[in-house]
């Protein structure tokens, strides 16, 4: 154990912490544009009532991103000064960027909408609203797209050498559009959006099976179940096209993915199994030429394995392999739990299958671990590189670091978290608990007359 292996695990700390939080804002911002956009519809305060719930939640979870996000911010500084160097230029307009049109968007409305309803017309609310999610979006946007620079380099040079050796742009477009980063944006707002809708998935079925603020709970989970049916949709095509580009930019982290030690034509995929690394092998049910099939759309074409990739550029393979298979039995469940729940809710027998709505008070979970171990694949996936083959992660930790200040730091973040985690459930929960309150509540906005004309 040493200074670097903690630096890693201090990052990944904070990192899963952190990502807890924004997923669920960036989810819940594209319910609350449906919820309140149904409200100015119909002028019906049912939609206002579930609007205004939600924002308490969104509000939590947006305070909650904020404060963890920046400890990242620091770490880079302090634990990972030579690969801040090396990457500055890079992150410098990427971070840049996302401040400007993304954390400025959300702070700049969020007060319109936690505060504004009796203040500002609807449109305007709406508007706020509106700006708010998109805030919420454009951040994961652009440090998504700083992450898929570090996969997939592009746009770039390499200025001096050695120690001294930094990349500068040479073309933003490239850097911007490299060639991982549309479909890891994609990838991921998907994902974040499966939080969000999961999230109110769960408080409905909560409400059902507790036979409270049931008008409420009824439409919001149609309105979860219908976007859960299609956002999981695009998540399987995501992840497709996700995959192909790794294979051809990434070949060692689709490898271990999939745990291929040796190129071979009909390359099987793993359903189940585990790695046996010592004798390079999965043990467990393949499907043969499957693995082909879904990345070249051939069943014979041979997928690169492990034995061309040099041993000190391999990533540990078993974490990988596990990591994305639970990530795929996570979209499983989901999908399962979503088709269920629109069967049964289609028939009208939905609140009385109390097995199904304590699944579904529960599968908020299942996006969260998704997101986690997801990240988990890409991020290990890419090792030993911290930029995929131009510096290594050895090369990126500070040089001034020793042992004992990143234990010491390490142990004050997980208390912290771990507070701040305690603190975010004990609040989330009371919120649910207090429910929607004012479900008869008339509008009162002041400056739009077609809204309740139709009450």
């Amino acid at each position: 154990m040493d200074a670097l292996f903690l630096s890693r695990c201090q990052f990944a700390l904070t990192s899963m912490f952190h990502y807890i939080y924004p997923p669920m804002s960036i989810g819940l911002g594209l319910i609350l544009i449906i919820t309140e956009g149904l409200y100015i519809k119909t002028g019906k305060a049912h939609y206002k009532t579930m609007t205004k719930f939600l924002i308490k939640i969104f509000s939590l979870t947006f305070a909650l991103g904020v404060a963890t996000g920046l400890v990242q911010l620091f770490g880079f500084g302090t634990n990972w000064a030579s690969y801040s160097r090396f990457v500055g230029d890079v992150f410098g307009s990427a971070l840049g960027a996302e401040g400007i049109f993304a954390f400025f968007l959300e702070a700049g409305f969020l007060g319109i909408v936690l505060f504004g309803w009796e203040k500002v017309s609807a449109k305007m609310h709406y508007f706020a609203t509106i700006c708010v999610a998109a805030g919420a979006h454009f951040s994961a946007l652009w440090i998504v797209i700083a992450n898929s620079w570090m996969q997939t380099p592009a746009g770039y040079r390499i200025e001096g050498s050695g120690a001294s050796a930094r990349a500068v742009v040479t073309n933003f477009w490239e850097m911007i559009f490299n060639p991982s980063s549309l479909d890891r944006v994609s990838h991921v707002i998907i994902g974040c959006w499966l939080s969000g809708i999961f999230l109110t998935i769960s408080i409905s079925a909560y409400y059902l099976l507790k036979k409270e603020h049931l008008s409420i709970a009824r439409s919001l989970m149609k309105i979860s179940l219908g976007l859960a049916a299609f956002v999981l949709t695009l998540q399987l095509i995501s992840g497709d096209s996700s995959a192909r580009v790794v294979a051809k930019y990434q070949p060692a982290k689709l490898a271990a993915m999939e745990g291929v030690y040796k190129t071979e034509e009909r390359t099987p995929a793993a359903i189940l199994g585990w790695v046996d690394e010592k004798n390079e092998k999965v043990v467990g049910l393949q499907i043969p030429g499957l693995l082909s099939l879904m990345t070249y759309r051939n069943m014979t074409t041979p997928v690169t394995g492990l034995d061309q990739i040099p041993q000190q550029d391999r990533p540990k393979v078993a974490i990988v392999f596990q990591t994305y298979h639970i990530m795929i039995y996570m979209w499983a469940t989901m999908a399962l739990l979503t088709l269920l729940a629109i069967y049964y809710y289609r028939k009208k027998r939905l609140e009385k299958k109390r097995w199904l709505l304590i699944a579904l008070t529960f599968s908020v979970l299942c996006p969260h671990i998704a997101n986690q171990v997801g990240w988990m694949t890409a991020e290990l996936g890419r090792q030993p590189w911290l930029v995929q083959g131009l510096l290594r992660t050895a090369d990126g930790v500070s040089k001034s670091l020793n042992l004992y200040q990143v234990v010491l730091s390490l142990t004050l973040f997980f208390l912290i978290y771990c507070f701040l985690f305690a603190l975010f459930i004990f609040l989330l929960n009371q919120k649910i608990k207090d429910g929607p309150l004012g479900e008869d509540e008339t509008p009162v906005y002041r400056s739009d007359a077609s809204i309740g004309k139709n009450r």
